[in-house]
C-alpha cells in the first residue's frame, strides 16, 4: 500500500468532483435575456469618455453614433483640448466636451463620467460607452432594455475581444470569456463600465460620493455597481447587445493589460481573489493529475479530462472561430489567471492612459 499515493489520488478525485459539480450547475443556471422589441426607448445620453487612440477608433465611434433608437445623444469627454483622439471624434459627427479639473480625486474617467452628468440632466437613461468598443445598430436598444423594469439598477455586458493580431490577441479573447462567465450568473454579476446603462434615479449624492473616493473612484464599474446593490437594484445580463473590442496585442500588452484588469476587479471584488485561487488551482490539480495518473496509475483516470475538454467545448462556443490555437489556450488558461491573481494581490498601484494610480 503506498498510502502517499492514495492520499494523493483521494485529493485529486475529489478536486475533480468538484469542479465536475460547477460543471452541471452551470448547465442548470438562468440567464434574463431582455426582450430587444418591447418598445422602451427613453430619451438617453451615451457618454464616451476619451483618451488618446485606441485600435479602429474612428470605426468604434461611428458605430457607437449610428444607434437604431429614437431619442438619443452622444457625448465624446476628454481632458484637454489637445487631446488626438478629437480629430476622430469630430469626424464621428460626435460633440466633443473638454471636462472640469478633476472632482475630488476621481480618475480621469469617472471625472469625465461626473462631468457629463453635471451638464446633461435632462435624460432619462444614461449609457457609459468605452472609446474601444464597436457595436452593431440595435447596441443601444438592447442596452436600454432591460431598464423598464423598476427592480433593475444596471444594465450591461462584457465586451468579446476580437483578436485581429497575433497570438496573444487570441490568449485575451479567450481571457474574455471569465467575465462573461461572471456576468452569467446572478451571483457574481457586476456592471462592466465599457458597456452599461442606467437610469437617471440612480445619479445621486451617494454615486458622486462615491465617484469621488479615494477606494472606488479609480473604476466606475465599482462605483455604479455599489450604488445600484445599496439601493436593492438589480444588475441585468444582455448577452444579444455585447460589444466588440478589437485587439491586436502583443505579449506584453496583454500582460499588462490582464493583470491590471485582475487588479481592479479585486479592489471592488475581494473575494474574487479567493474564489479564483481555489477554482484556478483545482483546475491545475485536475488537468495535471489527468495526465501523470493515467500514465503512471491506471487510464482510468483519463476521465479528469473530462473537466478540461468542456472548458474547451465552451471556449469554442465563445469564441465564433475554429483556430486550433484556442484548445491550447484554454488548456493553459489556468495557469494565466492564476499569476494575474497573484500578481494582482501584490500590486500597489496601476498604470492607466498615461496615469498612475495607487490600489487602497
Amino acid at each position: 500500500m503506498n498510502l502517499p499515493l492514495d492520499v494523493y489520488i483521494a485529493f485529486a478525485t475529489l478536486t475533480f468532483l468538484f469542479l465536475l459539480s460547477l460543471d452541471i450547475m452551470s448547465y442548470v443556471r438562468k440567464t434574463n435575456e431582455p426582450d430587444p422589441e418591447s418598445g422602451f426607448e427613453p430619451k438617453a445620453l451615451v457618454i464616451i469618455p476619451c483618451r488618446g487612440r485606441d485600435l479602429t477608433l474612428r470605426r468604434n465611434l461611428e458605430s457607437i453614433k449610428s444607434q437604431k433608437y429614437g431619442n438619443y445623444k452622444v457625448v465624446a469627454v476628454v481632458d484637454s483640448g489637445g487631446d488626438e483622439a478629437l480629430k476622430e471624434i469630430r469626424h464621428a459627427g460626435i460633440e466633443p466636451l473638454i471636462s472640469d479639473r478633476l472632482v475630488g480625486r476621481a480618475s480621469g474617467k469617472m471625472n469625465a463620467i461626473l462631468f457629463a452628468l453635471r451638464k446633461f440632466k435632462g435624460y432619462r437613461v444614461y449609457v457609459i460607452a468605452d472609446s474601444d468598443i464597436e457595436v452593431d445598430g440595435l447596441w443601444l436598444k438592447r442596452l436600454v432594455a432591460p431598464l423598464s423594469d423598476k427592480s433593475i439598477g444596471i444594465s450591461t455586458m462584457f465586451p468579446y475581444f476580437d483578436p485581429v493580431g497575433g497570438f496573444w490577441s487570441r490568449v485575451k479573447m479567450v481571457w474574455g470569456f471569465v467575465g462573461e462567465s461572471l456576468l452569467e450568473s446572478s451571483s457574481s454579476r457586476f456592471g462592466w463600465g465599457g458597456s452599461l446603462a442606467f437610469r437617471r434615479d440612480l445619479v445621486t449624492k451617494r454615486l458622486i460620493q462615491l465617484g469621488t473616493r479615494t477606494d472606488y473612484s479609480i473604476s466606475d464599474d465599482i462605483c455604479i455597481t455599489k450604488a445600484a446593490k445599496e439601493r436593492g437594484l438589480g444588475i441585468a445580463y444582455t448577452r444579444l447587445s455585447q460589444p466588440r473590442v478589437n485587439s491586436d496585442d502583443d505579449f506584453a500588452r496583454f500582460f499588462e493589460w490582464s493583470n491590471r484588469q485582475t487588479a481592479l476587479t479585486l479592489l471592488g471584488y475581494r473575494k474574487n481573489l479567493y474564489y479564483g485561487l481555489v477554482y484556478y488551482s483545482s483546475e491545475i490539480v485536475v488537468l495535471l493529475s489527468g495526465v501523470f495518473l493515467s500514465l503512471l496509475v491506471s487510464p482510468i483516470f483519463l476521465i479528469f479530462f473530462a473537466h478540461p475538454v468542456r472548458s474547451i467545448v465552451r471556449t469554442y462556443r465563445r469564441a465564433r472561430r475554429s483556430d486550433p490555437s484556442i484548445a491550447l489556450i484554454t488548456v493553459i488558461m489556468p495557469f494565466i489567471y492564476l499569476s494575474n491573481l497573484l500578481i494582482a494581490n501584490s500590486m500597489s498601484e496601476i498604470q492607466w492612459r498615461g496615469r498612475s494610480y495607487r490600489l487602497k
